[in-house]
């Protein structure tokens, strides 16, 4: 039986606010499969009531028979305590919460391809106080699942990101580019362009690392020695990739209209634009690992919890994409 799974994400945002929106909502009944939500009921009721709606929490098990989602019913497996139910502030004390959520998320999804994962928002912050090592969802997702390697897309009906580096500093983005990993994420992209979204020939813009695509060297030779020779490869071998293009002129209307995606080479390159163009409207999709993952293409919003203000669009776009990949 198919199934959604969704982990709110951090407890003091508005993943929480946002499930409870959307249970209350009539897209809750229009999903095609139920809905299966990883929380404490505690902190579902806490936070049903700052929010004065009416929710009935049902307690099911991983491997029952589940109905449609019914209006204003939340369907919940419960791993652990929350420990504080406070919006707008950080605890370290519920971020093994939010983290065990997650792995079990995954683990489902996993241990079952008619599951899919849909994630809300987390801190980063508060989850490295346990975990010195954790870096973000999508990496997450790649350690857990065993995939060699990984993308993060970003996409919406105006445009698709992908990018090759995620969540590092800039100093280290240079050094982290080579020949072999872009090649890897950009046959990723390729293939998964073609899967899960239906475009047989994708064309895919690359662009460059360094201002005005590096000029033929005088700024930076990362273009000059990898992404130029690269992108000949590929196109030999079938991909429909542009040379490396400088990112100030990549996202002209005219540009947009002619591109299926975008791989930048960090996270700030290209996502401001996506935002400016989507945000709300947008949602995070994990390429190149063997589940479906979807998720919201914004933070924990801190400022906003428990304030009945949460804009529920993106997750609605998260909701109906896993439910078209499964």
């Amino acid at each position: 039986m198919k199934r959604l799974v969704y982990s709110p994400g951090e407890p003091s945002g508005i993943g929480i606010d946002l499930i409870i929106q959307l249970a209350t909502s009539d897209f809750w009944e229009k999903i095609k499969f139920p809905v299966i939500v990883l929380a404490d009921p505690l902190l579902l009721q806490s936070r049903a009531k700052l929010l004065n709606r009416k929710i009935d929490i049902v307690k099911v098990s991983e491997n029952e028979i589940y109905s449609r989602n019914k209006h204003a019913q939340i369907k919940i497996i419960t791993l652990s305590k929350c420990k504080n139910f406070t919006p707008g502030k950080l605890y370290k004390s519920n971020a093994s919460y939010t983290l065990k959520n997650l792995d079990y998320g995954i683990e489902l999804a996993f241990n079952d391809k008619n599951t899919a994962l849909v994630t809300g928002p987390l801190s980063k912050e508060n989850i490295i106080k346990i975990e010195e090592s954790f870096t973000g969802h999508t990496e997450r997702i790649q350690d857990l699942t065993f995939s060699s390697d990984v993308l993060m897309l970003l996409a919406s009906g105006k445009i698709k990101v992908a990018l090759a580096t995620t969540h590092i500093p800039l100093k280290e983005v240079a050094s982290s580019i080579n020949g072999k990993m872009l090649q890897t994420k950009i046959e990723i992209l390729d293939q998964e362009l073609k899967t899960k979204f239906g475009i047989s020939k994708p064309k895919i813009k690359l662009l460059g690392l360094n201002p005005h695509a590096g000029e033929g060297g005088k700024i930076g030779i990362e273009e000059k020695e990898i992404l130029y020779p690269l992108a000949r490869k590929l196109r030999a071998k079938g991909i429909n990739i542009s040379d490396p293009i400088s990112a100030d002129t990549a996202f002209t209307k005219k540009t947009l209209n002619e591109t299926d995606a975008y791989l930048a080479m960090y996270h700030d390159q290209a996502l401001p634009v996506l935002k400016a163009l989507s945000f709300g409207k947008s949602i995070n999709i994990t390429l190149g690992i063997p589940i479906i993952r979807t998720s919201v293409d914004h933070g924990v919003a801190l400022d906003v919890a428990g304030t009945g203000n949460s804009d529920p669009s993106s997750l609605i776009e998260a909701f109906k994409t896993a439910q078209r990949l499964i």
